[in-house]
Order: structure tokens, then C-alpha cells, then sequence
């Protein structure tokens, strides 16, 4: 780790080419490991964040103190356990927390890259972490796995890598972004533009567009939720008094719920890794170079695959789960497939979601022949 980084991370030793047919001068990656390698090293699990995510998995955030956001996945005697597995985790290209992003310095005069940094897919975040993945020393992955975002980037390790892993495991995602998907992002980004603060992404680190990012926060929150887990959770019910205001104060649990969200998210999260990866989930399309075909994007790999939906995850709906295991039984792949109930809409596969642990857990040990 760089002494001048909080954060644990490494500076790839070449350029990273991009999508956009841009490079990205020898990036830094941020990351976290649990575990050991064990000797023929084949026991790594690669573990991928969603949009607001980072590489505390198992351990506790810097920032927040707060446990790993994946403790009940990933732990001794979990799942994913460090008594078994070598566990990784890197925090996105284009993210906050140590990766190379808008904050990060330009190699060109060390002020913040802001916009000047190229926009990023999925796939060039898989390539940066197959360059992680090379400089631990591991070729071939025991398994990819991640939920939401994270899913995407566990398809596109197959699309892109695929036979430098034996399992993936992609939770409520999707093998593109719905235009439906793009909207809710539309409406985040232009929250934070829109911000008189966010100074056309020149913005001085601390005096940022914290209003926009935090309204862009609440939007995105709603659609992680189910309505019968809003209603369940909060229903109608006042916050902090017996009658309505008649203004605009927050009357609602609900109201005053997401604007803790909002709030408590600008604290760890910046607003231009905000714009630039919700950019590139919006341009995730497995499918785009083969005319739309999913089918063709995993004949190359012998990879095994478990994919999970939830019943109220209206963001990522089953269907979309169910167009990915179609594809990959099309291709001839290993596929398993269920759909969980859970009241809790897309945010289940963080929560205590009867059934996932134990389904993951299965599959996982399936694949190290341990069941």
C-alpha cells in the first residue's frame, strides 16, 4: 500500500485500453483480501460490488465503521469462507475508494481527473480486475461471484475471460440494462448536474453537489425496494408526530427514511463515480456484438453457473434472470437456476433472505466437490 493511500492498492504496471478506444494510464486498484492462497492456488473466489459498493466485503468500512456489506455471505463458516477460500475484492474502476476514478490525481498535473477521466464500461472493470487477478499470481478463478452491478461483472468475466474461471455465481442481474433502468439513472445523474455545487464535475473535494447526489440516492433507493416491503416496513405511519404538517417537512416515515439515505450516502460516496458508473451499467449489453444473440456469448467457457432471482425484485426481475439461464442452456453450459422469495425487492441479496445462503453455499462446495 502506498503511503499516501488509506486504501490498500496496487498501480498496474501497463495502460488499461478501454472500450472507448481510449486508454487509462496505468490505473491504480484498490482492494482487499481474506484468506490464503493455498498452494496450487486454486481456491480464489473473486467477489464483485454493486453501484454503491466497495471492496469491504468482510471486513469493516474505514469510512463508516460499519461491518463489510456482504458479512452474511462472506465469513468463517459462511458461504465464501476465508478457512477455505482466498477471497478477493477490488473497489471499481471509476469508483471512490482507492481505484482509479474522478478523484483520483490526473498523471498530467495531479488536480482531480473530474471528467477528464474516459467514460468506462463493465468490461473495462473486468479488465482491470483480470490485471489485479494476474499481479496476485492466479489464472484460473475457483468462481465470480456478485450480485446486482456485481452480477454483470461476473457475466462479463465469462464473456471476456472464459476460461479463467470454474464457477460464477450472478445474483438479481441482468445481462443488459433495461430502458427503464437507463431512466432511473437519467433522473440520478441529472439530480446531481443540476446542482449548482457539482461545477461541471470541477467541483473542490469537501464543497461538492451533495443535494443532487443525495436526491440521485433516494431515487435509486426506491427502486431497490418492493412496495410490499415499503408498506410491511413503513406503511402510511407519521414520523415523529400525531398529525399531518400541511408543508413540505418530512410527514412520512417513509419521506424521512430516504433522506437519511440520501444524506448518510454523500458521506462515503462521490458524485462523479456516481455519474460514471451508473454511465456504464447503462451501456451493459452482453449481447450488443453478437446481433442481440445470448447464446453465443458463452460458448467459450466450461464455467459452471448459478443464477438467483427474487420474486419482488422488480429492477432486475426474474425474466431477465430467466433470458441468461435460457442463453446459457442454449450454449450447452452448466446452469442453475432459482428464483428466492423475499419480501425485500432488489436489496434481498444483501438481507437475510431465507434460502440464499444455504443455495450458494450448495452450489459453491458442488463445485469443490465438497457436497
Amino acid at each position: 500500500m502506498n503511503a499516501a493511500s488509506p486504501y490498500r492498492h496496487i498501480r498496474l504496471p501497463q495502460d488499461l485500453p478501454l472500450d472507448s478506444g481510449q486508454i487509462l494510464p496505468r490505473p491504480a486498484i484498490a482492494y482487499e483480501t481474506l484468506g490464503t492462497l493455498n498452494e496450487d492456488r486454486s481456491n480464489a473466489i473473486l467477489i464483485c460490488h454493486a453501484l454503491t459498493g466497495d471492496q469491504y466485503v468482510g471486513t469493516d468500512h474505514p469510512l463508516t465503521g460499519k461491518p463489510g456489506w456482504w458479512t452474511r455471505m462472506v465469513g468463517p463458516g459462511k458461504p465464501i469462507d476465508p478457512e477455505r477460500h482466498f477471497i478477493i475484492c477490488s473497489n471499481v474502476i471509476g469508483g471512490c475508494m482507492g481505484s482509479e476514478g474522478p478523484a483520483s490525481p490526473h498523471p498530467a498535473d495531479g488536480r482531480p481527473w473530474g471528467l477528464r477521466l474516459p467514460v468506462l464500461t463493465i468490461a473495462d472493470m473486468v479488465r482491470a480486475q483480470a490485471a489485479l487477478v494476474d499481479m496476485l499470481g492466479i489464472h484460473t478463478l475457483l468462481a465470480v461471484v456478485g450480485g446486482s452491478m456485481g452480477g454483470m461483472q461476473a457475466l462479463q468475466w465469462a464473456a471476456s475471460f472464459p476460461q479463467r474461471m470454474r464457477s460464477v455465481v450472478a445474483i438479481a442481474t441482468a445481462a443488459r440494462h433495461s430502458a427503464q433502468n437507463i431512466a432511473f439513472h437519467e433522473v440520478g445523474r441529472q439530480a446531481i448536474m443540476a446542482d449548482p455545487k457539482w461545477r461541471g464535475g470541477a467541483y473542490v473535494p469537501g464543497d461538492g453537489p451533495v443535494k443532487g447526489l443525495a436526491v440521485a440516492r433516494m431515487a435509486a433507493h426506491i427502486t431497490y425496494l418492493s412496495e410490499e416491503g415499503l408498506t410491511e416496513k413503513f406503511g402510511r405511519e407519521l414520523q415523529g408526530r400525531t398529525d399531518k404538517s400541511f408543508g413540505f417537512d418530512a410527514d412520512f416515515q417513509v419521506e424521512s427514511y430516504l433522506r437519511h439515505q440520501g444524506m448518510s450516502f454523500v458521506s462515503r460516496f462521490d458524485a462523479n463515480s456516481y455519474l460514471y458508473i451508473t454511465r456504464a451499467m447503462d451501456y451493459f449489453d452482453l449481447a450488443d456484438q453478437h446481433g442481440g444473440q445470448l447464446a453465443p456469448v458463452f460458448a467459450g467457457t466450461e464455467a459452471r453457473f448459478c443464477v438467483i432471482s427474487f420474486d419482488t425484485d422488480w429492477l432486475y426481475p426474474t425474466s431477465e434472470s430467466r433470458r441468461i439461464v435460457q442463453a446459457l442452456v442454449a450454449a450447452g453450459r452448466h446452469a442453475s437456476f432459482v428464483e428466492l422469495k423475499s419480501p425485500f425487492g432488489h436489496d434481498a441479496f444483501l438481507l437475510d433472505t431465507p434460502g440464499l445462503t444455504e443455495v450458494v453455499d450448495g452450489f459453491l462446495k458442488a463445485g469443490e466437490g465438497l457436497a
